[in-house]
């Protein structure tokens, strides 16, 4: 069995809701690639007695390492350095270096405020140069550094002290893994692999049964660790594996091939996102989008260079919109209403004209939780990809789900139409993705 980890979030904040947690799941991940078990993530509120019992706790887990995050600033409620400290049974001591680096950066930031008093300012920041003897001390990133603190006489685990906030947190995690004690723990670990296939237009219990066939089909599973996820309304297969694991993990991606064809767009973990930006291949594209408010124009925007590719966008809520902002033709509205696949189809080629690009997303539909009929319900939403002066794709969806869950489908739907586009399989389905009311009717929603 791996070594286990905790990861141990602290801030009251976090717990009554006000912010949310971000840094558990991506410390969980972390953790994963380089080999050990995280086994739970807890919030505690910024109170010395709860953080000491969530380590005690943590150490009579046997766990190998425990991360916190938070706790670190110059406020009175800041604690989790002192309180790690007496933990690890370790004295708190003042570190010269570390009170001069903090100073610096702190004066950097006050000097736009002229008037304060600096001395005031050093001296409350002074509480971050105090660490427990023995620990590494990482750099801070903004104003708070981070710990490693090793146990005392190899008992209890090492405890990793990172920052609150996540862009703070994320660039000083590297920085913790080469600190002595966190080498000395990784040097005894073994390898993995971790490989990540993604399918589309299936639903997650049809993965349940997959491999159960697997099983019965007489493939080697027990040397691969499996985990399913849907995410955006797309399966995520992540299998993690020892190197002589190998041969069991390629015979479940060949029976994962056969069995579901074209639904698995994904063998290499790349992202629909990340192939929708290779198959442009200095083509452009803009969208007029209504029921999505605007998420596929951020979804085609999220990555680096995006703006080589993508021109523009329009959110077209109204009919008046629809037609001042899209060019959408008021009679093919008022014929076959605002969601419908000609409307559609309209919107794309508006995006193209408007903003001169190559390609045209259109998208038009109901996301709830009003505005929908017996002949178009709330989840169904239209969507055309089209080429300018070329081939087009429409097709209509029922989409599942609460307001945000549609919104969210959709943009993914889209992204798989433009990928088929873009590879030249264009047709009026995706496969596994539920057709919707073609007949025309007065939901004027869109």
């Amino acid at each position: 069995m791996n070594p286990r980890a905790g990861i141990l979030v602290t801030g009251t904040e976090v717990l009554s809701g006000i912010i949310s947690d971000r840094n558990g799941p991506w410390l969980s991940e972390r953790l994963r690639e380089i080999g050990l078990d995280p086994a739970v993530i807890q919030i505690v509120a910024d109170r010395p007695d709860d953080l000491f019992a969530a380590l005690r706790w943590m150490a009579d887990q046997n766990f190998a390492v425990v991360l916190t995050s938070g706790g670190l600033g110059p406020t009175a409620d800041d604690l989790t350095a002192e309180i790690v400290g007496r933990f690890a049974g370790r004295e708190m001591v003042l570190d010269p270096r570390l009170e001069e680096r903090i100073a610096e950066i702190v004066e950097s930031i006050t000097a736009r405020w002229p008037g304060l008093d600096r001395a005031a300012i050093r001296e409350s920041n002074r509480k971050q140069a105090l660490i427990p003897r023995g620990a590494s001390v990482l750099d801070p990133v903004g104003t708070a550094p981070g710990l490693v603190v090793p146990p005392t006489d190899d008992q209890g685990p090492v405890v990793v002290v990172l920052p609150g906030p996540p862009r703070e947190l994320q660039p000083m995690w590297k920085t913790a893994l080469a600190t002595p004690p966190m080498q000395a723990l990784l040097s005894d670990l073994p390898t993995y692999h971790r490989e990540i296939v993604r399918l589309f237009g299936l639903p997650e219990s049809e993965i349940a049964n997959t491999l159960r066939a697997a099983e019965q089909a007489g493939l080697e599973l027990e040397p691969l660790e499996i985990t399913t996820c849907l995410r955006r309304g797309e399966i995520e297969i992540a299998t993690r594996y020892e190197p002589p694991a190998q041969p069991a993990y390629d015979a479940l991606i060949e029976f994962i091939r056969e069995r579901h064809g074209e639904r698995l767009f994904s063998e290499d973990g790349s992202t629909v996102d990340e192939q929708v930006a290779q198959l442009l291949a200095g083509r452009t594209v803009a969208v007029a989008e209504s029921c999505t408010g605007g998420l596929l124009a951020a979804r085609l925007t999220d990555r680096p260079g995006s703006s080589a590719y993508f021109l523009g966008g329009a959110v077209v809520y109204s009919n008046e919109a629809k037609v001042a902002l899209a060019g959408v033709d008021a009679a093919l509205i008022t014929r076959f209403g605002a969601v419908s696949e000609e409307v559609a189809r309209a919107l794309a080629h508006g995006a193209i004209e408007r903003f001169g690009a190559d390609i045209g997303i259109g998208v038009t539909g109901i996301a709830g939780p009003e505005g929908g009929s017996d002949e178009k319900p709330v989840g169904l939403v239209c969507f055309t990809v089209a080429i300018r002066q070329g081939s087009e794709s429409t097709l209509s969806a029922r989409l599942p789900g609460g307001r945000a869950d549609i919104r969210e489908r959709s943009t993914t739907v889209a992204l798989h139409l433009l990928r088929r586009v873009l590879r030249g399989e264009a047709e009026t389905e995706l496969p596994g993705v539920p057709g919707g009311a073609a007949d025309p009717a007065s939901a004027q929603s869109g």
